[in-house]
């Protein structure tokens, strides 16, 4: 999402700075291109050949350097995002009143393009009155702020205060500025993860799913514009996108419940979830105590999902299905993809090395409704994602 931009990087007085060099490496990485505009303070914490090298730009420091004068109009105009990460108490101080004695602060008056701070301060200063009146006013004037985190500060301290990590600098940009609109405002379902069905009050039948393909799903629509509704089964759930809501469930109950009310207002639904095909009839109440014998377990079928919302599917709704299969994958793909009354099935087999449960790669096949076969390479699960999304982006345009 960033490859192509231009991100211009302001970094102040912090001992937060020494994480503008991850900073300025991943946006690299991710394809922008990054300019580093430093206070004067901030060569103290950060050397500018260290940026200079990793961004392959010279880093400006002051607003003439002999015969040369750093055109601050020019910077704030050649950038999509205008990023302060550190933004030090004194800094945020001065954008807040407009003060304009460095060449940082003149860029930051001159910019045109949308301006985010990242704060990096000890927890009293993040606390004062007069810190959060001057980010009151930032947030009036339009600039976005970043929240800090809690965690062991410079001082020594414990709380609140620490810059943000730049993973979380670089989620909080794609999110907020550089999401796609091939699906603006599409809501989608999205189910991932297993069921657990209760056994006793401690033991259940359950899967391997490990939720990561369609969670990997539901970013990749959110970050293509759509407003995404994920319905999650008993798994982590750290590295979602933060736009996404999100439904925790634990049961094949509970998720058929979360999926029929939502479906109804939705216009895409991708069933990614490994949901339990069978459930105990009756579940103790205490837990079984282990004796002679053999211990049966009644179950009984949960209810089918996929195919309750291919029977209420309307014509201006797209229904996705995952198939994870062991033998005769392609056969029962089909089946699925017809009895189930969907627009697409996407098989992955258990005999594939790359693909199965809690792996970060996967290899699929996918079937529309016309049985056309679609094959991809084996590839980390949240490329698979961008296969999968831009397909059904394809197919919802023209069926549009």
């Amino acid at each position: 999402m960033l490859k192509g931009k231009k991100i211009l990087l302001g970094i102040t007085g912090s001992i937060a700075a020494y994480k503008s060099i991850l900073l300025v490496r991943l946006l690299v990485q991710a394809g922008a291109e990054v300019k580093v505009v430093m206070t004067p303070a901030a060569t103290d914490f950060v050397s500018k050949l260290t940026l200079a090298t990793l961004s392959k730009n010279k880093v400006l420091v002051e607003l003439a350097d002999e015969a040369t004068w750093s055109n601050h109009v020019m910077l704030g105009r050649w950038a999509d995002v205008m990023l302060v990460a550190p933004a030090s108490c004194n800094t945020l101080a001065k954008m807040a009143a407009g003060i304009c004695d460095n060449l940082l602060q003149a860029t930051y008056l001159s910019a045109t393009c949308p301006v985010v701070v990242s704060p990096a301060m000890d927890e009293d200063m993040w606390h004062h009155a007069s810190t959060q009146r001057n980010l009151s006013m930032l947030r009036e004037a339009g600039n976005a702020v970043i929240p800090v985190g809690k965690g062991e500060l410079a001082s020594g301290l414990y709380g609140e205060g620490r810059m943000a990590e730049p993973e979380h600098i670089i989620e909080y940009l794609e999110e907020n500025f550089f999401r796609g609109s091939n699906l603006k405002d599409t809501l989608c379902l999205v189910t991932a993860g297993p069921t657990y069905e209760a056994i006793d009050p401690v033991r259940f039948i359950g899967n391997h799913s490990s939720g990561k393909m369609g969670i990997a799903v539901a970013n990749e629509l959110y970050m293509n514009g759509a407003q995404v509704h994920l319905v999650l089964g008993p798994v982590e759930s750290s590295n979602i996108r933060s736009g996404i809501k999100v439904t925790k469930v634990n049961t094949a109950e509970e998720m058929y419940n979360a999926c029929a009310s939502a479906f109804p207002a939705t216009k895409l639904a991708v069933m990614a979830a490994a949901v339990a095909d069978y459930t105990c009839k009756e579940v103790a109440p205490c837990k079984i105590k282990k004796s002679e014998g053999h211990l049966n377990l009644e179950l009984e079928k949960s209810k089918d999902i996929l195919a309750s919302l291919g029977a209420v599917k309307k014509e201006d709704q797209f229904l996705v299905g995952f198939a994870l299969e062991t033998n005769n994958e392609e056969e029962n793909a089909l089946k699925k993809l017809a009895s189930k009354n969907a627009d697409l099935i996407v098989l992955n087999s258990m005999r594939d090395e790359a693909a199965g449960f809690k792996k970060d790669t996967n290899k699929v096949t996918i079937f529309d409704r016309e049985q056309k076969r679609i094959s991809y390479e084996a590839k980390e699960k949240h490329l698979v994602a961008k296969d999968i999304v831009e397909l059904i982006i394809q197919k919802l345009h023209a069926k549009a």
